[in-house]
């Protein structure tokens, strides 16, 4: 009997951590990861970095996690299902999940979540094509930076322009009047 208790304490400490997981995470992506050794599984867990946490786990609890938690995630968790759940940029973990992928043809993306909104496997695949938010964010400082660099230009070059052209009225002024 304490056995069963045991069990099922175990069992509702493991949705809590799914629940927990999940609402605390920017994206969870779910594979199905049949066919990977352990190695292979340490070597993804590593490629993802620091803001992705690779986790197997049961179907049955993840569904009761995702519903506690408001997510959709029925559909992608049939067969054997490992979750990465990602803190940081989903992006970066996006396309660790896909270039892992693609040397690793067992790790198979089913699907996931995206800041509550269902993803299809095909979605969480062109999130990976996207840029890193670092570098999309670098290239909006550039742009930035560089509109006051050319409006200061502009706005540089009006007086200058006045001036020339006030000098030139000057000068046709006192050659037309030095001809009359």
């Amino acid at each position: 009997m304490a056995t069963s208790n045991k069990v099922a304490e175990d069992k509702v400490a493991a949705v809590e951590e799914i629940t927990t997981k999940l609402r605390n995470s920017n994206a969870a992506v779910v594979t199905s990861y049949v066919g990977l050794s352990v190695a292979q599984l340490q070597e993804l867990r590593r490629s993802l970095g620091e803001n992705a946490q690779y986790r197997v786990v049961k179907n049955t609890l993840t569904q009761i996690a995702a519903k506690q938690a408001g997510v959709e995630l029925d559909e992608h968790l049939e067969g054997s299902t490992a979750v990465a759940f990602v803190t940081g940029d989903p992006v970066e973990a996006a396309k660790g999940l896909r270039d892992f992928a693609k040397n690793n043809p067992a790790l198979v993306i089913k699907g996931g979540v995206l800041e509550g909104k269902a993803l299809s496997a095909d979605e969480i695949k062109k999130l990976a094509d996207l840029e890193s938010r670092e570098v999309l964010l670098a290239k909006l400082a550039g742009a930035m930076k560089a509109k006051p660099s050319q409006a200061a230009a502009v706005f540089q070059a009006l007086p200058s322009k006045f001036v020339r052209t006030a000098e030139a009225l000057r000068a046709k002024r006192a050659e037309q009047g030095g001809a009359e």
